[in-house]
């Protein structure tokens, strides 16, 4: 077995890869950039050696600055995580020329796998059903438009070094084919330092669905079952499970074996991932891509398999062979998995970059009700979200036992509950939107397709409205924090005999504009909040001021609400739900009827950077006259491109940035006439 591992990457994989090293008793090495000089992995590794400047071009993905780190701590093997140079064959090779092991497949499979039209080709000759689409590499973005015309649209425009979602655009026009193309080349040369395109037919309604193989050097390969990778946006996963609420055993079967044939077709060892798209009405499935490392989406495969794919990764590397059969793979309750993302739906799912203020995940391991929480993270609170790599905070995992729809249920309210419980402030993050998605009908019904989040949310994330009996509840704590906030008043302001302060039971809680008259009467099991119907609504809990999340109980059942002070009124948070209650006296509320709203100021004839990034350039010049739907500018944040359009038609009258010029979020770009 290795004596010391080093870990070629950051963030929450390399933190997962120290776990299971420290498991295995293998001493750790990290490695970290200018910008991670105090990350999480640097402090939990044994050894942590210093490779360059904050952009992973000067950094974590030159290979000299990585074997320079082997040579000075003396590591016999690497683990490359996923990204970076993962799945890099010159990498490889460069350390087997160095006589240290990679923890991952041979050179050979990762150049077939790698090249995505390569990759195909090797697919179709194994067996495994393939998409329809053109092999070639595409030279210029009129012959990408000239070969989307003759596939048919919608295409899809993909980098054939890619992954992650980067260098892939969807196009249903000439015209996107063409911006697409482009796009998808520059990202994919800034993420990969290779900008080949090639084009395929994009399936409709289309859900993702992965394999997982594991082998070992001596001949044996196994499928570990299959994850369901559908809910994503801009061709990122955002949610996954296993097994997939789609997949009968047959099919189950028909994917692994596939999967296993084209692992073998390779001389595949080590862990990886099949990806197949499967059509939801003609129940096809069609080869996608072979991943040849570990995917991001990997614990939930541990979860539902008992298998530690790190551990069976090492072992592997260091020559050992598996210590189980295909027979004895057998898939055990359900798993959730949500990404955790330093970005704000609200403003389409943009980056955010800034101080982790507050960073308190949920409480792992199992739970009362048996089922299980964990959380792979790489940040800390009072860290630092930087704009040079991936937004992903932590994945945030749920399990339950059980099997078929009701185990699946279980886990996605465990991990309703586990969303409630985490805690992030300082940057925009998805959590509402994670929660929103949990308590979808269509999402629990498992009706999934890669287009999930454009058709459930077609004019973007705007949260959730309480409906009336969220409301109510929400406005019964409010009251409930409101007397504990008077109480504690009293009790610490100086008293004239005869003159104690008394509190008022009537009050009038304004929740989002609706109002809610109440009466609050304490007892030995509670708060009773007594609607203006007449109805009542029993809350408890031990909120104290500067809480920012407590654990109350409404009616018998419990809710784990996030609470601000949010200047003279309250902000509650919870399931997707972002209020501001205030609570006053009648006479006091009535005075606030008539007090003016204030209006946010007009920004409908400026475009505001959406995010902190870089223009990479501007499309438009004074005085054009430009199209709703039209290219205006481009920015790159997080080693994506993000191409901005007019709502609009207008006339440009001033432009105040410039390509190369860096913006923070809602800095002004163009202004219209």
């Amino acid at each position: 077995m290795f004596k010391k591992i080093l870990i070629a990457n950051r963030g929450e994989i390399a933190c997962r890869v120290i776990k299971t090293a420290k498991k295995l008793g293998i001493a750790t090495v990290a490695v970290y950039s200018d910008a991670d000089k105090d990350a999480l992995h640097v402090r939990m590794a044994d050894e942590a050696v210093h490779i360059g400047p904050a952009p992973s071009s000067q950094s974590y993905i030159v290979i000299d600055r990585i074997i320079d780190a082997i040579r000075k701590t003396g590591a016999d093997a690497v683990h490359p995580g996923y990204g970076f140079l993962s799945e890099n064959a010159a990498f490889a090779e460069a350390l087997e020329n160095e006589g240290v092991a990679f923890i991952g497949p041979p050179v050979g499979a990762i150049q077939a796998m790698g090249d995505k039209i390569t990759s195909k080709k090797i697919a179709a000759e194994a067996g495994v059903s393939t998409v329809p689409g053109h092999m070639g590499l595409i030279e210029d973005a009129d012959e990408a438009v000239k070969i989307a015309g003759q596939i048919g649209y919608p295409v899809m425009i993909k980098a054939s070094a890619g992954g992650g979602g980067k260098g892939m655009r969807i196009a249903w026009s000439d015209q996107e084919a063409r911006e697409g193309f482009q796009s998808s080349r520059n990202e994919a040369k800034s993420s990969f330092g290779d900008d080949r395109i090639f084009i395929e037919k994009f399936v409709t309604e289309p859900r993702h669905i992965e394999i997982q193989v594991l082998g070992d050097k001596h001949g044996t390969t196994l499928y570990l079952g299959e994850r369901e990778c559908s809910i994503q946006r801009r061709n990122q996963k955002v949610i996954e499970e296993a097994p997939s609420p789609f997949l009968d055993e047959t099919t189950r079967k028909a994917m692994g074996e596939q999967a296993v044939a084209l692992a073998k077709a390779v001389g595949y060892h080590s862990a990886g991932t099949v990806e197949f798209i499967v059509d939801g009405k003609a129940n096809k499935f069609y080869f996608l891509e072979m991943n040849t490392r570990l995917q991001v989406e990997h614990p939930v495969t541990e979860l539902i398999t008992g298998i530690d794919l790190v551990e069976q990764m090492i072992r592997v590397a260091a020559g050992e062979k598996l210590s189980f059969g295909q027979g004895d793979v057998k898939l055990n309750g359900w798993a959730i998995e949500s990404r955790l993302y330093a970005e704000d739906p609200f403003r389409n799912f943009l980056p955010s970059i800034g101080r982790l203020t507050r960073y308190r995940p949920p409480v792992e391991g199992k739970q009362a009700d048996g089922t299980v929480v964990r959380n792979d993270t790489g940040v800390f609170e009072g860290g630092e979200i930087s704009t040079y790599y991936d937004p992903m905070i932590a994945k945030l995992c749920t399990w339950a036992p059980g099997e078929g729809a009701p185990a699946r249920i279980s886990a996605i309210d465990a991990m309703r509950g586990a969303l409630d419980d985490f805690e992030v402030d300082g940057i925009g993050h998805n959590l509402p939107f994670l929660s929103a998605v949990m308590g979808q009908e269509r999402f629990r019904s498992g009706r999934l397709t890669t287009a999930y989040i454009a058709e459930e949310f077609p004019e973007g994330f705007t949260g959730v409205e309480p409906e009336a009996d969220a409301a109510r509840k929400l406005a019964a704590i409010a009251a409930f924090v409101n007397l504990t906030l008077q109480n504690r008043a009293v009790q610490i302001s100086g008293t004239i005999g005869n003159h104690r302060r008394v509190i008022g039971s009537e009050w009038v809680v304004t929740l989002n504009g609706e109002e809610f008259p109440v009466s609050v009467a304490t007892s030995e099991d509670g708060t009773a909040i007594r609607f203006a119907d007449d109805t009542k609504t029993a809350v408890a809990g031990g909120w104290l001021p500067g809480q920012a999340h407590t654990h109350f109980t409404v009616d018998g059942a419990v809710m784990g609400v996030k609470i601000n002070r949010a200047g003279t009124g309250l902000r509650l948070r919870w399931r997707g739900m972002d209020v501001t209650a205030h609570v006053r006296s009648p006479r006091v509320a009535e005075l606030a009827r008539l007090m003016p709203v204030k209006l946010p100021p007009d920004t409908s004839k400026m475009l505001l950077c959406p995010m902190p990034g870089v223009i990479t350039s501007i499309a438009v010049s004074v005085g054009d006259q430009v199209e709703a739907g039209q290219a205006l500018a481009t920015v790159e944040a997080m080693k994506m491109e993000n191409i901005l359009r007019a709502e609009k038609r207008a006339v440009v009258k001033r432009i105040a940035a410039e390509a190369g010029q860096s913006l923070a979020v809602d800095e002004l770009i163009i202004e219209f006439e």
